[in-house]
């Protein structure tokens, strides 16, 4: 076959989808010998790419999502292409095109928490076009969680036997440091100076990252004991709401900002912290919990969307995300408690050692292979 894959979210950055898209093409390109594939990209990544075989091509693309380019430039270069099967990465395709295809829905987040960014009505129409187009004109669907399946369903009315559910990965990166000596450098460099609780991703509402510092505040007065939160990610404007709620708090001096950080040190921030928050209203797979897991740190996390299906109910502490005290009650209960703490830990590290992006890439394999034989 003659294998399209939309890389225009391609990133090594590693944020969301630009590491599912990584990892597919990483991984696919390693294990497939026989078939051929064309990787639609944009700059700068389209420069940086620098295909392993004479099977991998590349086409520049430099159109954004949302883009009148996306729907003129992007179809024109997919029909170019005299493709097989087309992988669209994300929900965002050509409106217009007809070729054999396949979509990775990785979550609905947008159609319960649009969010500030996309606060046009014209924004949500097309969104919602988008979407139920791709939807019904992909020959299979790959859904990263049950969950995500059941609200494409819902929300779109796909058609149930069209979708796949094949779980994301994590990276091998990610595992226990059992020497923290080895991370002191770092945790000096971003001032960490106690025992902290680490929360990752971006900040938007859906995040719900301003519930987790109101419950870290309640934690403070109780007086027990005296974490940090650390909350990475890159600052957002239009939410300003999560250093304003520090300020309102008072808590300038425990929670810590690092920023977008590195890989590297990402890995080492989840080793060497003490347990791991992740308050999220909605989720389609939920990948940072799994990472801190790999990397044997406690997690409590939100009863929400998929996450108890990812996680696996006994594998972390769960806490209604509406509720602060609730947040501040789970974590206090691991933090407090080393017996707690340790089966949390063992119970994770085992749990997370199911997900894997090779895995992945066979089963979106053989997805391919099954879609390429059904009548057109």
């Amino acid at each position: 076959m003659r294998i399209g894959i939309d890389a225009r979210m391609y990133s090594t950055s590693f944020t969301g989808i630009g590491r599912y898209v990584f990892e597919l093409v990483r991984q696919l390109t390693a294990i497939d010998k026989t078939n051929e594939y064309v990787l639609f990209m944009n700059r700068p990544e389209y420069d940086d790419y620098k295909p392993r075989s004479k099977r991998i091509s590349k086409v520049l693309v430099n159109a954004r999502h949302y883009s009148f380019a996306e729907q003129t430039r992007y179809l024109y270069k997919l029909y170019g292409e005299k493709l097989d099967l087309m992988h669209f990465t994300h929900f965002n395709a050509p409106i217009f095109y007809r070729g054999k295809s396949i979509v990775t829905i990785h979550d609905l987040t947008l159609s319960f928490f649009p969010g500030k960014k996309m606060n046009s009505w014209k924004h949500r129409k097309a969104y919602q076009l988008v979407l139920k187009r791709s939807v019904k004109h992909a020959g299979k669907i790959i859904a990263v969680s049950e969950h995500t399946k059941k609200d494409l369903i819902e929300i779109t009315g796909a058609d149930p036997s069209k979708i796949k559910v094949i779980y994301e990965g994590v990276d091998e990166q990610f595992k226990p440091r059992p020497d923290k000596s080895a991370i002191k450098n770092l945790i000096r460099k971003y001032g960490i100076t106690r025992e902290y609780i680490l929360y990752t991703g971006v900040w938007r509402s859906h995040k719900n990252v301003v519930n987790l510092i109101k419950a870290f505040a309640l934690l403070k007065t109780a007086d027990e004991f005296s974490p940090q939160l650390v909350i990475t990610g890159e600052e957002d404007p239009h939410y300003p709401e999560v250093r304003r709620s520090v300020r309102e708090l008072g808590l300038e001096h425990d929670v810590i900002f690092p920023g977008l950080v590195p890989e590297d040190e990402l890995v080492a921030l989840y080793q060497a912290a003490y347990l791991y928050a992740f308050p999220s209203l909605y989720e389609g797979f939920g990948l940072p919990p799994l990472e801190a897991m790999r990397c044997g740190t406690p997690v409590v996390a939100s009863s929400n969307s998929c996450i108890p299906e990812i996680c696996g109910e006994e594998n972390a502490l769960f806490f209604d995300p509406l509720d602060p005290e609730d947040i501040a009650n789970a974590i206090r209960k691991v933090l407090l408690n080393e017996e707690l703490r340790q089966e949390l830990r063992a119970r994770g590290l085992r749990h997370s050692r199911k997900f894997s992006w090779l895995k992945m890439a066979e089963e979106t394999l053989m997805l391919y292979a099954e879609t390429h034989k059904m009548s057109s």
